[in-house]
């Protein structure tokens, strides 16, 4: 098969196309014939040497796909209500860049009726980390008002649609005019330019001085102290990556005073019993949504995987922040 791998850490022209054995699936598990593969911040990271691979998961890059089941534990296809011939979209440790890739059964959800394979491979890793992160931890519950740090990233237009979807209240912040404005057309109640405008302020002024209940923070360091004084009393803060360093300082007496709860996690090296727990819920609750149409995969570029420069492009775009939503390769 064709893979795509790390050759070396370092700039997007170490990715290259290399010809592999396909993964063979053992118990529990089952093989896509790989139609896409998204594309997200953790493998920039990891080709850049700063995400290190889980024990036992493949060195190559990705950790989602989509495509149709080749082969597999027919067992645990069945109690999952699987066959060999479906179309799914899967969230993985490793090996998404790759034409063939194996995946536990419990991480693999039905392709949603009526999306491509292009629009499911987009969203696996993504809908896992916001379901697991704002719902699961944080507990976003319908009524209640969510900031979104980083509105049009593929976490933040999934992010979005599932909050408003679910009836919570949501805030957005985004570096231009032209991304607050996809964040408002994505659902979000309001929009703040983080370069123009102070969001702790916003966010005091939109909430009437009461503050927001849950705070999605891909930014960390200097953003926290800040994102502590916004949270409303009984406020939860949950940092699922630290773009903006690992060292902050803020007013510990708030987080007294206020009750607040400051958390975060990294998926990639949960257990299998724990994402598979994930994808329940989400078949379960979030599925039938975009079935419906009430949530849909934002597409912002596809790059064509077998291309010598395909993935290379794909990491370029990323690391400019000018993408709107998911970056995909295609096979």
């Amino acid at each position: 098969m064709q893979a795509i791998e790390i050759s070396e850490y370092g700039a997007p022209e170490v990715l290259r196309v290399v010809k592999r054995d396909p993964p063979v699936p053992g118990a529990g598990e089952l093989l896509i014939r790989v139609a896409a593969s998204g594309v997200n911040r953790p493998d920039v990271l990891q080709r850049k040497g700063n995400y290190p691979v889980p024990p036992g998961a493949s060195d190559l890059p990705g950790l989602e796909v989509a495509g149709a089941i080749e082969s597999g534990d027919a067992a645990a296809m069945a109690a999952a209500g699987l066959k060999v011939g479906d179309r799914v979209c899967a969230l993985i440790a490793g090996g998404g860049y790759a034409q063939w890739c194996v995946a536990p059964v419990g991480q693999c959800l039905p392709s949603p009726v009526g999306l491509t394979d292009t629009e499911a491979a987009s969203l696996p890793e993504t809908f896992f980390t916001v379901w697991s992160n704002v719902f699961d931890r944080a507990r976003l519950q319908a009524g209640e008002t969510l900031l979104i740090q980083g509105g049009t990233s593929g976490i933040g237009v999934t992010a979005i649609q599932m909050a408003k979807a679910l009836g919570a209240k949501v805030i957005a912040t985004a570096g231009s005019d032209e991304k607050c404005q996809a964040c408002l057309k994505l659902g979000a109640d309001h929009a703040i330019n983080y370069k123009t405008q102070d969001f702790q302020a916003e966010c005091q002024r939109i909430t009437e001085g009461r503050g927001v209940d849950v705070i999605l923070d891909m930014v960390a360091g200097d953003y926290i102290a800040r994102e502590v004084e916004t949270l409303a009393e009984d406020g939860r803060l949950v940092i699922i990556a630290v773009q903006g360093g690992i060292k902050a300082n803020f007013n510990a007496g708030l987080v007294l005073r206020r009750r607040l709860q400051i958390t975060g996690s990294t998926l990639r090296p949960r257990p299998v019993a724990f994402k598979t727990a994930i994808a329940h819920h989400l078949r379960q609750q979030v599925w039938p949504l975009i079935e419906q149409g009430k949530i849909k995969p934002v597409i912002y570029a596809t790059f064509e995987a077998s291309s010598a420069d395909g993935a290379a492009q794909a990491h370029r775009l990323m690391e400019t922040n000018q993408h709107i939503g998911k970056i995909v390769l295609t096979w």
